[in-house]
């Protein structure tokens, strides 16, 4: 019997044959990450967190032999691109405006206060802007995802991308953890606290994990503040595209103007859509499954294209700069939610 080979295919089967490996091993890191999670119950271990270190130590171990790359270039572009767009699925307009005028001012004015000042504390600190703009996004807007989704016009190393995730990650689990404590020693109520978590906590899994620990009350007003979040994250995107055309980033190519990146518009129209119409239940649990799928995918793929000797020379300051930023969105966050949502 021939062994059939990538040699013996015909030239268009060749191409995509090459996919093939690397996405084997994506595929493979994603499912035991995501059966890690299932597993444990904890929220607070994400599944893309346990992908993007399955991937490092895999990267440690083996190495990144050519024949990987193709799929692992596949899964950090098209994929992510893909799950991007479909976090559009996940907010309505209508979730937003259920918050208030004081509540959108909050929200609003926590994220973009936060991102100014970690940048500014990051050029500070001499950190590199790039990573301190990825920092500043997981911070201020939805963790790891936003990581993954400003990196397409910021165009960090895959070292800045790990970095500023293991960040959000060990500062975000802690918000999680201090939170209760801390809303129980302030004596917050359910959602005034509910309303702080979803502002200023990292990942969603991470706010649902803190709020609901205080009751289904506080549980539902951080998911909603959390998703309101996620919505600006298409605009700080495309903030982030106009400073890099403005810094020379586009204009090497010949481009006169900023492109926009075409995620941003499918999780905008996306949004639109889900909020003038509602998919069936069973349609929505999974588009909801594939898209948690789709970013554990390019976190795996992230992992395995990441150098820990490189991210070891990147030193303490960015984790210096995460934990300051951490303690700005908290403080900041809570004098606006007691604003916001009257004490």
């Amino acid at each position: 019997m021939q062994i059939l080979t990538q040699g013996a295919l015909p030239g268009a089967f060749q191409d995509l044959y090459a996919y093939v490996p690397g996405l084997a091993l994506v595929a493979v890191i994603t499912a035991i990450a995501t059966l890690v999670q299932k597993a444990t119950g904890l929220a607070a271990l994400s599944p893309l967190v346990v992908a993007l270190l399955l991937g490092i130590g895999w990267r440690v171990a083996v190495g990144s032999p050519a024949s990987l790359q193709p799929g692992i270039r596949f899964a950090l572009k098209p994929v992510l691109r893909t799950a991007i767009v479909l976090l559009g699925l996940q907010v309505t307009v209508g979730e937003v405006s259920s918050l208030g005028l004081r509540g959108v001012v909050a929200v609003t004015t926590t994220l973009a206060a936060t991102f100014a000042f970690t940048c500014l504390l990051g050029r500070a600190l001499g950190v590199e802007s790039r990573l301190s703009q990825l920092i500043a996004a997981g911070t201020s807007v939805c963790g790891a995802s936003a990581v993954l989704a400003c990196n397409t016009v910021t165009r960090g190393s895959d070292e800045d991308v790990a970095y500023a995730i293991a960040c959000v990650t060990l500062f975000g689990t802690s918000a999680m953890l201090l939170g209760p404590m801390a809303a129980h020693m302030l004596e917050l109520a359910p959602e005034t606290y509910g309303f702080w978590a979803g502002a200023t906590v990292h990942e969603v899994a991470q706010v649902v994990g803190a709020a609901f620990a205080l009751g289904e009350e506080a549980g539902h007003v951080a998911t909603v503040t959390k998703l309101s979040r996620v919505i600006l994250l298409a605009p700080l995107i495309l903030m982030l595209g106009a400073l890099q055309f403005r810094g020379g980033g586009q204009r090497a190519s010949g481009s006169k103007l900023p492109v926009v990146p075409w995620f941003v518009l499918g999780f905008v129209a996306l949004m639109g859509a889900n909020s003038v119409m509602s998919l069936p239940s069973g349609l929505h649990e999974f588009m909801v499954a594939l898209t948690a799928i789709f970013l554990t995918a390019a976190l795996a793929a992230m992992g395995l294209e990441t150098d820990l000797r490189r991210l070891r020379q990147k030193g303490l300051r960015p984790l210096a700069l995460g934990a300051s930023a951490w303690i700005f969105i908290a403080t900041l966050g809570l004098a606006l939610s007691l604003w916001a949502m009257g004490g």
